[in-house]
């Protein structure tokens, strides 16, 4: 058990970190257009929402896929659990708001960096 909850942790980080680098990439890869819409008038809070909006799609569409995989797997592992269930709802439930939980923090570090984007350094670069 403690070894499946050590990869269970190294794969939370692995998530967190991996969509860290895509959402950061992302930013980088749009800055120009970025930079063009805080300076035809968007809210730096529009541009945060925006940011957060993709990162909170990719998390939900990796929370959907899992949940389908995860229902699939709890026919093997229904063989070794004693007294709980495989499809406890508090658990998945938990799971979720974890994961949820590491996506909005994974997604909020590159979205607070793209509110920061100068659009004047933004339209000149190229």
């Amino acid at each position: 058990m403690t070894l499946l909850a050590g990869f269970a942790a190294l794969a939370l980080v692995l998530t967190a970190v991996g969509l860290y680098g895509v959402m950061a990439y992302s930013v980088v890869q749009r800055t120009r257009e970025l930079g063009i819409r805080l300076a035809l008038g968007a809210s730096r809070e529009a541009v945060l929402r925006g940011v957060l909006g993709r990162g909170l799609g990719l998390v939900g569409a990796g929370i959907g896929v899992g949940l389908v995989g995860a229902f699939a797997f709890t026919r093997v592992l229904r063989a070794l659990l004693y007294g709980v269930s495989a499809t406890d709802p508090a658990v998945f439930a938990l799971i979720i708001g974890l994961l949820a939980l590491v996506g909005v923090t994974s997604s909020y570090l590159p979205a607070r960096r793209a509110t920061r984007v100068d659009p004047m350094v933004a339209i000149r670069a190229e």
